[in-house]
């Protein structure tokens, strides 16, 4: 989709959304005189009041997600942290709860590469995320995100913390051109393993390639074919170029992206996510919090945080707008 055709869907979105806020503005006004008439229509007004409240912030979600990249696509990677069987667990609740959240705003998914653990869960998945605003939504996700839970693995029932890392960058399209001459590649195939069915253990399906120059490693092993698995693979490699020439012409690629990945613990989390001995999950940016974990990790409330973060991030950058001036 072209620049054009995205900033016209995005005014579109808007304009929309703007209407359905006159229509409920104009709903809870009839309501209202219809109460002073004498007639009984609180559940009617309150259910007005309530879709017209997420409608004002969605409309306040739209209007913060104005950053360069906000709205291409998402390539989004969850790494366990140490600690076996534990992180590996909690990598998979994280997908579940990306792939949930996707799901309920009609955002395509489609998991690209994935590792399992060796007893339950997994030690990396790679999930591509197509939609609206998909990388805008997700970009505030990157970081390491902490569970403290009651272990379900540990027959004593003892109190765990486990880590994973979430990595989010866009998809780069064709409105974006990243160099990427064929002899700086390794190209490598292999017979994918864990799901898939015979086909994907029986041939040399799966693909990895290498960039040699940055030392950048991508596969893809989900697909049937080798050549879909390589396409996919340098859509990735492309993406995950133009990160990291862009991190690294501001300066903070070291800071931000390989500090994070090669220290997946304590005191480096974004975000806690608290099931015992009481429930919440915080935002250590933002503060934000939510008592209603289970609702969090379901994907539902996953917005809440979103939002609050576009906010930190719209109030962190014009406070660095300040010093500059």
């Amino acid at each position: 989709m072209s620049q054009v055709a995205r900033e016209k869907t995005r005014l579109e979105n808007l304009l929309t959304g703007f209407e359905r806020i006159e229509r409920q503005l104009e709903d809870l006004q009839v309501y209202l005189d219809l109460a002073r008439e004498g007639e009984d229509v609180e559940a009617e007004f309150r259910t007005t009041a309530e879709r017209l409240e997420k409608a004002l912030q969605e409309m306040e979600t739209h209007l913060l997600l104005n950053e360069e990249d906000d709205e291409r696509n998402a390539i989004l990677s969850i790494h366990a942290g140490a600690g076996g069987t534990e992180a590996q667990d909690w990598a998979e609740l994280l997908l579940r709860m990306y792939l949930r959240w996707a799901e309920e705003h009609g955002l395509k998914t489609q998991i690209v590469d994935i590792l399992p653990g060796e007893e339950a869960g997994i030690k990396s998945v790679t999930v591509r995320v197509e939609g609206p605003y998909a990388f805008g939504r997700l970009r505030g996700e990157t970081g390491v995100h902490r569970l403290v839970r009651i272990s379900p693995f540990d027959a004593n029932r003892r109190r765990h913390t486990s880590f994973a890392s979430v990595f989010v960058i866009p998809e780069v399209e064709d409105d974006i051109e990243v160099e990427i001459r064929p002899e700086d590649l390794r190209v490598e195939t292999f017979r994918a393993g864990g799901h898939g069915g015979q086909h994907v253990n029986r041939t040399d399906s799966a693909v990895r390639i290498t960039h040699i120059p940055t030392g950048i490693v991508v596969q893809c092993q989900n697909e049937r074919s080798q050549h879909q698995n390589k396409r996919i693979a340098l859509r990735i490699l492309r993406a995950r170029l133009y990160d990291y020439y862009k991190r690294k012409r501001e300066e903070e690629f070291q800071q931000k992206f390989e500090s994070a990945k090669t220290d997946i613990s304590f005191g480096h989390q974004i975000r806690s996510y608290i099931l015992h001995p009481y429930k919440l999950v915080k935002d250590h940016r933002t503060g934000y919090e939510d008592p209603q974990a289970e609702l969090v990790l379901d994907g539902e409330h996953l917005d809440d945080f979103i939002r609050a973060y576009l906010i930190y991030r719209r109030r962190q950058k014009g406070t660095a707008d300040i010093v500059r001036a």
